[in-house]
C-alpha cells in the first residue's frame, strides 16, 4: 500500500489558513470516556502522565526516549529514532509492544525499524507499560512485559449544531547535531465524526560526545571529516504521517488510521551498516463497544514495510555498489475481545487474537565474491500466531482482589530454501545443508498468570503475582543460515559488533515470574506517594549465545579468544533475571516536588554461569520540579554506577559509572508551549552501558577492520528549545 507523500511545509500552510470563524466557536468537547469494566490496575501497570509526556517531547525525536523515567525500564542504545526499550533485562520482541494496538514487528536483520520508530514523539497521547507481571488479555508471545503507545483519543462536540476545527503547528531545535523538526495537526470535531491528521518530521547531523574519544579524520577515503568528540553515523532524517476517522453511534465507536512512514536514511553507530530507506504504511481498523452485558472490542490491522541497509558516507564503501541489503514484510493482525460483568464482584475477559508475518531479505550482488546472484538470508520467511486467552478478575471484599488468566498460543515458522552470490562452497555448502532440512517449525505455547491484591486502608495496598510466560524464537534466531563471517556479521540486532548464525531448531523460551509490590501514599495521593517492586525470572530454553564450533565461523581462535569480535550461534540455555524497582514523590510546597526513581537488575546464565548481555547497571534520577504561573522548571540528576557484569561468550566491554545534570523548563498558555533545557548540563563523557560497541566508522564489514573495545558514547551538552502553538 503507498499513499501520497505530503510535506509539511504544505500542511502548514493549510492549517495556517484554516478559517478561524468556525476555530472560534463556542464548543463543548467531551472528555475522554473509557469504556471499561476493569476493577484492578496491577501496581506493575504505569501509566506516563501527560504533563511529563509534554515536558520531554521537546528534547527526543526517538518515541521509545518518552519511557526512560519508568521504573524497571532501559534503552538499548540504536539510531536517532529507534532505541529499543527493555523491561527488567529483557529487551527488543522479548516484550509485546503496541503502537495503537498494532503489534508491529522488526523487519532487518539488525531490528533497525523498530515498533515504536512509527509514531512520533508528538504524536504520543498516553504510555502504558506492564512490566513483569502481564494479565494474559495484554500479554502473549513474550516475556518482559507489554507496552502499550497511543495515541490522543478522537474528540466530539456536544451537539449536531456545535462543529469546530482545531490545528497545531511546532518546531523545535536541538544544538547537539544541529536536529531540527516540524510537527502539524489539524482535528475537525462533529457530533458523531472526528476527523484527524497529524505529520512531523525530524532531521540531525551526527552527534558529539563530551570529550575527545579517537583519533579525528574521516571515516573512509573521500569521506566527510569526522571530529574527535563526533560520534559518526547518528544523522538521520525522517517522516511520519497519520490520518484518522473516528465515528461514534451511541457508546459504538469505530476509528480508521491509515498511517505512512517516510525515512530516507538513519545511521547506527553500533552496527555495521545503516539505514538507507524504510518506507512503510499501516492501516488499522477498530471497534469498542458498550452493552448491558459489558464491553466488545474489535480490531483489524495491516503493515507493508520496504527496508533497505547500506554503507552510510562515514563508512568505507566497497566499490560503488556497498553492500546492499534489502527486507520487504508484511504484517496482518486481527483482535475480537469480550469483556463480561458477571455480577458486582466478577468480571471475564475473553478473546482471540491472530497475526501473520511474511518476511523476504535480500542481498543483491556487489561484485567480487559477493556476485553475480543474489544471496537471499531469509526467502519467504513466516511467522504465523494464532492465539486465545480468557481472564477472570474478582472483588471479594473491598480489601481483597485477585486476577487469573490463561492463554494458548500456536507459532508457526517456516522459510524457504536459499542462495548464496554464488556455486563458491563458501556458498553453496551451508546452502545445501540449510535447503535439506525440514524448516517448518510449530510451538503450541501456554500462559498463566495470577495476582492478588490487598488493600487494607486507602493509604496502602501490596500485590503478589506469580507468571508464566512464553515467547517463540524471531526468524533471525532460526534461519539465518550462513557460516561465512562477513554474512554472520550482517546478522546481529544486539549491536555488540560480533556474527551470529541461527539455529532452526530453538525452543520456545518458558519465563516463571514471581513478583511483589507495595504502595504507599498519603490520603491525596498529589502530597507523597512510594513504590516498591521485587521480582525474581527464572526462563527455561532461555535464547542465549554459545561460540560457533560449526562450517566456517568456527575453529580455535573463535572458541578460545577473550577480546576482538567474534562468531556465535543462538542457543537454548537456562536464565535467571532478579531485581528492585522504586519509584516516590514528595510535594515539598506549594510549588516544589521532588520525585525520585531507582532500578536495580542482576541477570546470569545458569547453564554457563555467564552474565546475560546487555543488563543496565544499578541506575537512579532525582529531580526537582518548581511551578510559578505559567512556569514549570526542573533540575535533574542521573546516576549510573559501572557496568561490571557483562558477558564472557560476547567479549562484551564493561563502562564505567557517571552523572548527569539536565535542566529543563516549560511555559505553556492555553494557545502556546515553549520548552527550553540544557541536556547534558556539564558537558561530561560518558559511554552508554546499553549503547553497543562503536562500529560506526571505517571498514565496518570485517570483523578486523574495526578496533575492539569501544562503546558507542552518550550524548554531549544539548540546548533544547521547542514551541508548539494551538488555535
Amino acid at each position: 500500500m503507498n499513499m501520497p507523500h505530503f510535506r509539511l511545509t504544505t500542511i502548514a500552510t493549510l492549517l495556517a489558513s484554516l478559517p478561524f470563524a468556525i476555530a472560534a466557536q463556542e464548543v463543548k468537547v467531551l472528555s475522554e470516556v473509557t469504556v471499561t469494566a476493569d476493577k484492578i490496575s496491577p501496581l506493575g501497570a504505569t501509566t506516563t502522565p501527560a504533563a511529563s509526556l509534554s515536558a520531554q517531547r521537546g528534547a527526543t525525536s526517538d518515541s521509545a526516549r518518552l519511557l526512560q523515567d519508568i521504573p524497571g525500564i532501559s534503552l538499548y542504545g540504536a539510531g536517532g529514532v529507534s532505541s529499543l526499550p527493555a523491561i527488567h533485562g529483557l529487551a527488543d520482541d522479548r516484550l509485546r509492544i503496541q503502537v495503537d494496538g498494532m503489534d508491529l514487528v522488526a523487519a532487518c536483520p539488525n531490528h533497525m525499524n523498530s515498533a515504536l520508530s512509527y509514531i512520533d514523539p508528538t504524536r504520543v497521547g498516553s504510555i502504558t507499560v506492564f512490566a513483569g507481571i502481564t494479565p494474559v488479555s495484554v500479554g502473549g508471545d513474550s516475556l518482559g512485559g507489554t507496552i502499550a503507545v497511543n495515541s490522543a483519543p478522537p474528540e466530539f462536540s456536544q451537539s449536531a449544531e456545535t462543529v469546530t476545527a482545531r490545528g497545531t503547528l511546532g518546531t523545535f531545535y536541538r544544538s547537539n547535531g544541529n536536529a531540527s523538526g516540524l510537527n502539524a495537526g489539524a482535528t475537525y470535531i462533529g457530533q458523531n465524526l472526528s476527523l484527524t491528521y497529524s505529520g512531523a518530521s525530524a532531521k540531525a547531523a551526527n552527534y558529539r560526545a563530551g570529550a575527545d574519544f579517537k583519533t579525528a579524520g574521516p571515516g573512509t577515503a573521500g569521506g566527510p571529516w569526522l571530529a574527535a568528540n563526533e560520534v559518526a553515523s547518528t544523522h538521520y532524517t525522517t517522516e511520519n504521517h497519520d490520518l484518522g476517522l473516528a465515528l461514534r453511534q451511541g457508546p459504538h465507536l469505530l476509528q480508521l488510521n491509515v498511517g505512512t512512514q517516510h525515512l530516507p536514511f538513519e545511521g547506527f553507530p553500533n552496527q555495521r551498516m545503516d539505514m538507507t530507506g524504510n518506507n512503510s504504511t499501516q492501516l488499522n481498523l477498530r471497534y469498542t463497544g458498550q452493552f448491558d452485558w459489558g464491553k466488545l472490542m474489535a480490531r483489524a490491522y495491516g503493515q507493508n514495510t520496504e527496508h533497505f541497509m547500506n554503507m552510510g558516507p562515514d563508512r568505507f564503501s566497497y566499490g560503488l555498489l556497498g553492500m546492499p541489503m534489502n527486507t520487504s514484510a508484511k504484517t496482518r493482525g486481527a483482535l475480537l475481545q469480550a469483556d463480561y460483568v458477571l455480577s458486582e464482584r466478577d468480571i471475564v475477559k475473553a478473546g482471540l487474537e491472530s497475526q501473520t508475518y511474511s518476511l523476504y531479505d535480500w542481498w543483491p550482488q556487489a561484485g567480487g565474491v559477493m556476485g553475480p546472484r543474489t544471496f537471499w538470508n531469509v526467502d519467504y520467511g513466516t511467522r504465523d500466531r494464532l492465539g486465545a486467552f480468557a481472564e477472570w478478575e474478582a472483588q471479594w471484599n473491598p480489601q481483597w482482589l485477585s486476577l487469573i488468566g490463561l492463554r494458548s498460543e500456536s507459532v508457526k515458522t517456516d522459510a524457504g530454501p536459499v542462495q548464496g552470490y554464488n556455486a563458491q562452497a563458501i556458498w553453496a555448502t551451508d546452502a545445501a545443508a540449510f535447503n535439506a532440512q525440514n524448516r517448518q517449525r510449530s510451538d503450541n505455547n501456554l500462559d498463566f498468570t495470577a495476582l492478588a491484591r490487598y488493600t487494607p486502608e486507602d493509604s496502602r495496598s501490596f500485590e503478589l503475582g506469580l507468571a508464566r510466560k512464553t515467547h517463540s524464537p524471531n526468524l533471525y534466531q532460526r534461519y539465518p543460515w550462513s557460516t561465512q563471517p562477513m554474512a554472520t556479521l550482517m546478522n546481529n540486532f544486539v549491536g555488540d559488533g560480533n556474527g551470529y548464525v541461527g539455529n532452526p531448531n530453538l525452543k520456545p523460551e518458558v519465563a516463571h515470574t514471581l513478583s511483589a509490590s507495595g504502595d504507599w501514599h498519603a490520603a491525596d495521593t498529589t502530597q507523597w506517594s512510594f513504590k516498591a517492586t521485587g521480582y525474581v525470572t527464572w526462563v527455561q530454553d532461555f535464547i542465549d549465545a554459545q561460540r560457533c564450533a560449526i562450517g566456517q565461523c568456527g575453529g580455535a581462535a573463535n572458541l578460545s579468544a577473550t577480546r576482538g569480535f567474534v562468531n556465535l550461534q543462538y542457543v537454548n540455555q537456562s536464565a535467571r533475571l532478579h531485581g528492585l524497582d522504586l519509584s516516590g514523590q514528595l510535594q515539598l510546597s506549594s510549588s516544589l516536588k521532588g520525585s525520585g526513581v531507582l532500578s536495580f537488575v542482576n541477570g546470569s546464565n545458569q547453564t554457563t554461569g555467564d552474565n546475560l548481555h546487555n543488563i543496565m547497571p544499578v541506575n537512579t534520577k532525582l529531580a526537582l520540579q518548581h511551578s510559578l504561573g505559567a512556569w514549570t522548571s526542573t533540575a535533574e540528576v542521573q546516576l549510573v554506577a559501572a557496568k561490571t557484569r557483562v558477558s564472557q561468550v560476547r567479549n562484551e566491554v564493561p563502562t564505567a559509572g557517571y552523572s548527569l545534570f539536565n535542566l529543563r523548563s516549560s511555559y505553556e498558555t492555553k494557545q502556546l508551549r515553549l520548552d527550553l533545557g540544557i541536556e547534558n548540563l556539564f558537558n561530561r563523557f560518558y559511554f552508554l552501558p546499553l549503547g553497543g560497541a562503536y562500529l560506526g566508522q571505517g571498514a565496518s564489514m570485517t570483523s578486523l577492520g574495526i578496533p575492539w573495545g569501544g562503546v558507542v558514547p552518550g550524548l554531549g551538552r544539548s540546548v533544547n528549545v521547542a514551541l508548539n502553538l494551538r488555535f
